[in-house]
């Protein structure tokens, strides 16, 4: 039962589902993800941490960039089956569709300031 509160724990904050939403389009650094969301850059790490420590989120270091995308959901049956339902959740949601406008045009290398 851990298991499975822990994932739900994670769907639980709004900008922790909107930053899953982003994830499905394609993989984001933290500055990207700050950018899109609006949020500060720590409040960014938590959220990170408590999605990668539900199963539902992977980091991948590429160079000085740490690329953060969704989890295949092997680790875990709810994650998986959660990140499966959601790919079909909320695309007809205004805010949703205004974040995905906005995350296209971000460009890491303009937000972090360096260049790999």
């Amino acid at each position: 039962m851990n298991e499975f509160i822990k994932v739900m724990k994670a769907l639980s904050d709004p900008n922790r589902v909107r930053l899953l939403k982003l994830l499905q389009h394609r993989e984001m650094c933290v500055c990207e993800i700050r950018a899109a969301l609006g949020i500060a850059q720590p409040t960014v790490s938590k959220h990170l941490k408590i999605l990668e420590d539900a199963g539902l989120v992977a980091r991948r270091k590429e160079g000085l960039w740490v690329n953060y995308s969704l989890t295949d959901g092997s680790r875990s049956r709810y994650a998986a089956t959660l990140l499966g339902n959601l790919r079909h959740w909320l695309d007809d949601d205004a805010e949703i569709r205004d974040l995905f406008k906005r995350s296209k045009e971000l460009r890491r290398e303009d937000l972090c300031g360096r260049h790999d």
